[in-house]
């Protein structure tokens, strides 16, 4: 099997959770150059975030070099017939000190609008203000709605499964991959808790990963290409 990866070219997460001070929200925040991406859901922290509208998310946004996949398309590096190409998305579980929740799902959505990474570091108290965020896309430019506009319709999203909260992803996004090949543009992904979890009462806090700036080279996130190149002799 003929195998390449692609690895991402930005990633941020983006919050609308409560700042240290428990008063302000930190949707202002960026982590663009954070080495850990995380998604969680907390409710009832406060007054303020008892109601499922008010609760406190937060999600990954990743995007991919598409173009170089393209490329070595172009270039007989992978296979002219994209179909036969498998593309599978990899991200790695981070292991830490919180708790983490159990027996969940996240969403993965491809994103609809164009973003900036930023330079932000602050996982803890979102000190570290920024653009993209849990508002602004980038500069001038805010997401429609909050929290990341993502596209809807047939092969746009898929679910990602969690039993214990400590495995890692690896799903076939090939469709969503052949759309951006295809006439989609490439805004990458989006990843969160489902509207179900978002409007419930349980707190599922928190899922994290590895990101692309992590020094752990190998649990970067990656974007892996996998095709039939057997040879049979005749």
């Amino acid at each position: 099997m003929g195998i390449k990866k692609y690895y991402s070219n930005k990633d941020n997460t983006i919050v609308n959770a409560f700042e240290a001070n428990l008063t302000t929200r930190g949707t202002g925040s960026n982590m663009g150059a954070s080495d850990i991406l995380e998604a969680f859901v907390i409710h009832g922290q406060t007054s303020a975030s008892i109601d499922a509208a008010n609760a406190e998310q937060s999600r990954i946004i990743i995007q991919f070099p598409v173009d170089s996949i393209q490329a070595d398309i172009d270039n007989s590096i992978l296979p002219s017939n994209t179909g036969s190409i498998k593309f599978h998305l990899n991200l790695y579980n981070a292991p830490h000190g919180s708790t983490t929740p159990e027996d969940f799902s996240l969403d993965l959505n491809m994103l609809s609008q164009s973003w900036n990474e930023g330079r932000g570091l602050d996982m803890d108290n979102y000190s570290d203000a920024g653009i993209s965020n849990w508002i602004f896309a980038s500069s001038g430019d805010q997401w429609t709605p909050e929290g990341g506009s993502f596209l809807t319709g047939t092969n746009t999203s898929a679910s990602l499964s969690f039993e214990t909260g400590l495995e890692n992803i690896s799903v076939d996004v090939s469709e969503q991959v052949y759309k951006w090949l295809g006439s989609t543009n490439n805004y990458g992904f989006l990843i969160k808790f489902p509207d179900s979890a978002v409007s419930g009462s349980d707190s599922l806090y928190t899922k994290k990963f590895f990101g692309r700036t992590s020094e752990f080279y190998f649990y970067r996130p990656t974007l892996e290409a996998r095709w039939n190149d057997t040879r049979k002799d005749n």
